[in-house]
């Protein structure tokens, strides 16, 4: 990794003294000695303080939930209370105002680095050209290319194509690139910044195309690791640790994640916060972050729902849940797909004579070789409200990108086409104004009334529906089984018997 000058020594000292899994602080001898012999001291009038003594209060995020915020700060649920009025609703609104015991020892600093808009593929992306951005900068990356599967590529498409598939900021992107090897507005300056331009110095992930997958991988590791409350610390190179500090945003914790996996605690530190640190070099590229942040912000407003959604299928049919929430997009991702797979005659690859079905209402704003992407507020953007991702639709009879599909319509029969597939199935994912939307999260993945439900094992997971469960598995088998409800009809008013008009 790239080492850039210290800067704040004192910050360093600090990490280096908090290196240790996260634990509760714990009173020194000190602490107790004062406790016990109080200095009589003169005390003004007290201002009554609403925060019960220990407690420290909370603003809360876009995308916080209440067990992601009692994991970011160490307690259970139950320790935490609302200043104001209780939320019921799991994803918690913007500004939330909570008490929760300060229990964390040392901790990364708490600053804001970069907020979650320029994290994720969110609308301040609309407009952005990479290619032309890339081209007027006029370095490496702009003359560079690499054999796809496609052809020889330019860098800068290759760029924006992963920043699309996995919905990453590409203006991130590159800063990253630029920050680890000079590659936006200039040339490498050693053989590692030459062949490993993210960092990742491993043989056999050389070049853009798997070092851009690498460097996504973990700042999706850290992004949606904050938000489901399942990462609570950094682990760097050396196999230390540190504690991330509660307060911290989704998009700062991305970041950290993804210095703290090619660096020590001292690059780590001058990455972030040293002279020509990260953040510098963003600004410098694209301007404040955070006035653009303010145009798009919160990405998660008060009182967001997921619109009605049907399971994709017809009415009456007999399909298998066969994978539970599990990663929208390629490896190690955010838990946001569920699978499904039609009833089917034999294993392995082929086509379905079955339909899958629009679960929701929306317009076709991408597809490709097994995919399709509906935009359910119709604005044309990929960036903007709810997108319904699916994959492994064969080409027959699919809709064209410009199509408006009702709900219940068909978009195309399962297969294995595109991505990695063993079987015939299809692949379900929502977004949420560019972020991947956990499909056991604060706004939990809900088709005919079934609600998803994650498990520790790969795959595994349950649809429920009242009483009704649905267990996820693989390979099928009688617990895996769903049937879509018939729809209900309301009873007509009046006399059914008398003639009408």
């Amino acid at each position: 990794m790239k080492m850039r000058s210290p800067g704040r020594t004192f910050l360093l000292a600090l990490l280096l003294v908090g290196l240790a899994a996260c634990t509760v602080a714990q009173p020194t001898t000190r602490d107790a000695a004062l406790a016990a012999t109080p200095t009589e001291l003169p005390s003004p009038t007290p201002t009554a303080d609403p925060k019960p003594e220990g407690y420290v209060e909370y603003s809360t995020q876009s995308g916080d939930t209440l067990a992601a915020v009692a994991s970011h700060f160490g307690v259970e649920k139950s320790e935490i209370i609302f200043a104001d009025e209780t939320v019921e609703e799991r994803l918690l609104p913007p500004g939330t105002r909570l008490y929760i015991p300060a229990l964390l020892g040392s901790t990364t600093p708490g600053e804001l680095l970069i907020p979650d808009s320029d994290v994720v593929f969110s609308p301040s992306t609309i407009g952005f050209d990479t290619t032309a951005f890339v081209n007027e900068k006029g370095g490496k990356l702009s003359t560079y290319t690499e054999l796809m599967t496609r052809g020889t590529t330019p860098g800068a498409e290759i760029l924006y194509q992963l920043a699309q598939e996995y919905s990453i900021n590409p203006r991130l992107l590159l800063s990253l690139l630029e920050y680890q090897s000079g590659w936006v507005t200039g040339d490498p300056q050693t053989p590692d910044e030459e062949k490993y331009p993210y960092g990742f110095i491993k043989a056999d992930k050389s070049q853009l195309y798997k070092q851009l997958g690498l460097a996504i991988r973990q700042l999706e590791i850290g992004y949606y690791g904050w938000r489901a409350g399942t990462l609570t610390e950094l682990t760097f190179t050396d196999g230390t640790t540190l504690c991330l500090a509660p307060n911290l945003n989704a998009g700062t914790v991305a970041v950290m994640q993804y210095f703290a996996s090619v660096a020590t605690p001292a690059e780590w530190q001058a990455a972030l916060y040293g002279d020509g640190s990260f953040p510098q070099v963003h600004t410098a590229l694209f301007g404040d972050a955070w006035e653009r942040a303010a145009t798009v912000e919160p990405l998660f407003p008060a009182g967001t729902l997921q619109p009605e959604m049907n399971l994709p299928f017809s009415e009456g049919q007999v399909w298998n849940y066969t994978c539970g929430p599990h990663e929208a997009w390629g490896n190690d991702g955010p838990a946001a797909a569920l699978d499904f797979a039609p009833p089917l005659d034999r294993s392995g690859c082929g086509t379905s004579n079955r339909w899958a079905l629009a679960a929701a209402t929306g317009l076709v704003v991408r597809s490709g070789t097994g995919l399709l992407v509906l935009d359910l507020d119709g604005d044309g953007y990929e960036q903007t409200g709810w997108e319904l991702l699916y994959m492994h639709l064969s080409s027959t009879g699919k809709p064209q990108v410009g199509q408006w599909v009702k709900q219940d319509e068909r978009v195309g029969h399962p297969s294995c086409d595109g991505g990695s597939s063993s079987g015939i199935h299809i692949h379900l994912a929502r977004k949420y104004n560019g972020e991947w939307v956990l499909a056991d999260g604060g706004l939990p993945f809900v088709l005919s009334g079934y609600e998803a439900h994650d498990k520790e094992k790969f795959c595994e997971g349950t649809l429920e529906n009242g009483g009704k469960v649905v267990e996820a598995y693989p390979w099928g088998n009688y617990l895996t089984k769903i049937t879509r409800p018939e729809a209900t009809l309301e009873p007509p008013s009046g006399d059914p018997y008398q003639d009408g008009e």
